[in-house]
């Protein structure tokens, strides 16, 4: 099946801040600012980093629970993930802005997800998958595959036989992959990946979860890893 896929998609759309401006977001308050460090790199350039007082400032903030300062740096994705994963991430709504398509508006093809790998449920956690696969993988991806060519037959049908997309729409699955913008500040999104990151969180939520921590950790080095070394 050519609209069947295993992987979501995250891709940086743009970001506003560094380590300094959360620095400096909390120097305020004592009417101060501080400045990058610059050290030789070679004969033609310098490289910035922060000053050892503001690295320290830094984790002091965030081992005390000032999260304000890590309000004032934000990033914006474009994230790609099936629907039982998005439903999941927008619950998380302080800090965060959201905008998805609109099957409504849009009518192509579906595309769908595809597990890599059918887990056991675990048998000591009721929301919680184990890492064992089933007896039978291939039984279950034939299983599902047929289910979704059957919702994928359904939808075109709805729609040739003139049904409007808004209501053709609900015969899909929700591993129908959607599309959104999500943009929100560094701390609200060091939440998302402390909880979605964890090791009792879907798998699937957490692929996304950690594809935001990649990019966040190296536009926001020092805060990022302040704000969730102790998670995982």
């Amino acid at each position: 099946m050519d609209k069947i896929t295993y992987n979501s998609k995250v891709e940086l759309v743009d970001f506003m801040g560094s380590d300094l401006t959360v620095v400096n977001a909390a120097r305020v308050s004592f009417s101060k600012e501080s400045s990058w460090e610059e050290i030789p790199f070679n004969e033609f350039s310098e490289v910035k980093v922060l000053k050892e007082k503001d690295e320290k400032l830094i984790r002091y903030l965030a081992k005390h629970g000032h999260w304000t300062p890590f309000g004032h740096a934000s990033l914006s994705f474009r994230i790609k993930a099936p629907v039982f994963v998005a439903r999941q991430l927008v619950k998380h709504q302080v800090g965060l802005v959201w905008n998805e398509v609109s099957r409504r508006y849009v009518t192509s093809e579906p595309e769908f997800w595809r597990a890599d790998k059918w887990r056991k449920q675990s048998k000591d956690k009721k929301q919680v998958s184990d890492t064992e696969e089933i007896t039978y993988p291939g039984t279950a991806s034939d299983v599902y595959e047929d289910a979704v060519l059957a919702c994928m037959h359904a939808y075109n049908t709805l729609l040739e036989l003139g049904v409007c997309a808004e209501q053709a729409r609900t015969i899909l699955p929700q591993s129908a992959f959607t599309e959104w913008y999500w943009t929100g500040s560094l701390y609200a999104f060091s939440r998302v990946f402390r909880l979605r990151a964890d090791k009792l969180a879907q798998p699937e939520t957490g692929e996304v979860a950690v594809a935001i921590g990649e990019i966040a950790s190296k536009l926001f080095p020092v805060s990022w890893k302040t704000l969730t070394e102790d998670a995982q």
